[in-house]
């Protein structure tokens, strides 16, 4: 085992006086829970799907051993060693990388916004789960009582209890419609159990990530025996993990399995710096870095075959009901006895009319019914949590339990994330002392929990559902990008290697091998760059544009493709920009200030010596 002798950190001090875990696990917990997220449920399993089952596994531990992993350890690593939030972590290493830090806490603010309202949607379906029968099970009757509402009828009853009952959504992002107060006293709610939650900090967060980190699993594992034993799972799970390598020559598919990686281990955010910097100087981070990465993709992996195992019963649940349909279309039209056609004679029932009876079979509303596309009907996202996997609650005996367990580890998956959001920006905050020392840390959190809450009221707009996923789509993801390139540049030729090296040899007691030095040196930085510029082409390429839920339109229930106004294209692009115009700005004011005291310098000191 290689000693170094404990090296001085950029800060000066260990900051003896710094909270701390009070042991190993919640610490664990805590990065855990903020990895592993929304998009672990929602996100990993669609790209499966989407790019060749089993083969998207291929790109995906390639970026994982070469961009998470490594990137994940320079942010465990630096925080523990310098005992910083993100600002101050930044400034101690150079006074021209403060602006990352401040970077970060902005970006942080912006995504706590729509996360949090997101938690507030998955509240309403929660607390509307504890009634039978469930409310987005049927259409409601029309104002005359004769039949259902038009918009309902036109889609179906999942989709009008999101758009119209929950979201209650506008035809147009232009049109911001009134404030929809059901959603604004949820969202209250949310930003109340965050405060509650963070409002001492690692104290607090703590006790409560016991519950939220493991209440998921908990659930997960539940639903995933329930879903094996129902028809049809086995289906999803074969089309879900069927490889098809041919798809690996796609560049998309690459892309979209390094971001997936980026995103999902939280990097850059600033989170894990802060909750790195509550460790005792001696923890053994490289493990950590491992171990959690490793823990968030398996969760992903977990996620996808209980997701799919439902979705699969879903599938064949609509399509055996597509097949009953065209079965009794048959039985009507030829008088043949009820009953008299199985779904497994239907194909042959129908060659033969098809030859015999051309003509009568060309008149009925027979519908094409392939189990592959009705699991070909796959989403990401709220599409995938508020009406695909609703609807497959729906078929299941004891339906609003399901659906209670659902919501409820959506609620908790997203709330543990919210701690990492919220410390990215309190702890910072704490540490640069923007309060007098006098004010207590609950203030300033409350302080920040309410300018979240009152900036997010956008959201629950008519229009609101539009706004977020521009947030979304242009408020992170190219800052990310920049910020985890600098940071990787940051410590490894600003902060310098061989001191980053040994003070990692002074915590963990071994100093990093061949593989840990050429990833943080070389590959990391090239394949951030070359995701970084495969994004902005891929961004430039494809027009900006949202897709709007309007009853008016003749393909409806189909979602309207619109192109955004143009000052909302200047919104995107200003979204886009905003984190990242910290950097430049504060190293243009450190610049300036050290010229100006250079120059003062110049011009005090031979008056000095004068006299």
């Amino acid at each position: 085992m290689a000693h170094t002798p404990e090296p001085d950190p950029a800060s000066g001090n260990l900051g003896d006086e710094r909270p701390k875990w009070d042991n190993k696990a919640q610490y664990l917990l805590s990065c855990i829970g903020f990895a592993v997220g929304l998009g672990n449920i929602w996100r990993f399993p669609y790209l499966c799907q989407t790019y060749g089952g089993g083969a998207f596994l291929v790109p995906y531990v390639i970026a994982l051993i070469f961009e998470g992993i490594p990137l994940f350890h320079v942010e465990l690593a630096i925080g523990q060693r310098l005992r910083k939030g993100s600002i101050g972590v930044w400034t101690a290493i150079s006074p021209y990388l403060s602006g990352l830090g401040l970077g970060c806490v902005t970006l942080s603010f912006l995504v706590s916004l729509y996360y949090n309202t997101i938690l507030a949607w998955v509240l309403w379906y929660f607390l509307n789960s504890f009634q039978h029968p469930l409310p987005w099970s049927s259409c409601p009757p029309d104002l005359n009582r004769t039949g259902f509402v038009e918009e309902c009828q036109g889609s179906s009853a999942v989709s009008y209890f999101w758009y119209r009952q929950t979201l209650n959504i506008t035809a147009d992002i232009s049109d911001s419609g009134s404030i929809q107060w059901r959603l604004l006293v949820c969202l209250a709610a949310c930003w109340a159990i965050v405060y509650m939650c963070v409002i001492r900090g690692i104290e607090t967060t703590g006790k409560a990530i016991y519950f939220t980190a493991s209440f998921p699993y908990l659930v997960l594992t539940v639903f995933l025996i329930r879903a094996l034993t129902l028809p049809g799972a086995t289906k999803g799970l074969i089309y879900l993990f069927t490889p098809n390598m041919q798809i690996l020559q796609n560049p998309r598919v690459w892309l979209d399995a390094a971001t997936q990686i980026f995103f999902s281990l939280s990097l850059a955010f600033g989170g894990h710096i802060a909750f790195a910097s509550y460790n005792l100087p001696r923890n053994d981070c490289r493990k950590d870095a491992v171990v959690i990465a490793l823990v968030n993709s398996m969760t992903s992996l977990y996620a996808s075959i209980a997701v799919f195992s439902i979705l699969g019963f879903k599938a064949t649940n609509s399509y055996e009901y597509c097949l009953d349909r065209n079965i009794l279309s048959l039985i009507n039209e030829f008088d043949f006895p009820e009953q008299s056609i199985s779904r497994d004679d239907y194909p042959a029932v129908l060659m033969h009319l098809t030859t015999t009876q051309p003509g009568r079979v060309a008149r009925l509303p027979l519908k094409a019914c392939h189990l592959e596309d009705f699991l070909d009907k796959s989403a990401s996202g709220p599409g995938l949590a508020f009406i695909l996997f609703t609807e497959a609650v729906l078929h299941m005996p004891g339906a609003p339990g399901w659906a209670v367990l659902f919501f409820g580890m959506l609620f908790t998956l997203g709330l543990s994330s919210m701690f990492g959001n919220m410390e990215a920006v309190i702890t910072p905050l704490l540490d640069k002392g923007v309060l007098p020392r006098w004010v207590p840390k609950e203030a300033l959190t409350g302080l920040v929990c309410l300018a979240c809450f009152l900036s997010a009221i956008c959201f629950t707009l008519q229009s609101g559902n539009y706004w977020l996923e521009i947030f979304d789509n242009f408020a992170a993801p190219l800052n990310l990008l920049i910020f985890a390139f600098l940071e990787v540049v940051g410590v490894v030729y600003v902060y310098g290697m061989k001191r980053f090296c040994d003070d990692i040899a002074w915590m963990t007691g071994r100093r990093p091998g061949p593989y840990w030095r050429l990833t943080w040196r070389v590959v990391s930085p090239l394949l951030l760059l070359t995701i970084f510029v495969a994004y902005v082409t891929l961004l430039a390429w494809k027009p900006l544009s949202y897709r709007a839920w309007n009853p008016q339109y003749e393909l409806f229930p189909s979602r309207q493709e619109k192109l955004y106004p143009g000052w909302v294209r200047a919104a995107c692009v200003l979204l886009s920009l905003l984190p990242v115009l910290w950097v430049p700005m504060a190293a243009l004011a450190q610049l300036l200030t050290r010229r100006k005291r250079t120059w003062r310098d110049r011009h005090v000191r031979p008056n000095t010596d004068a006299r």
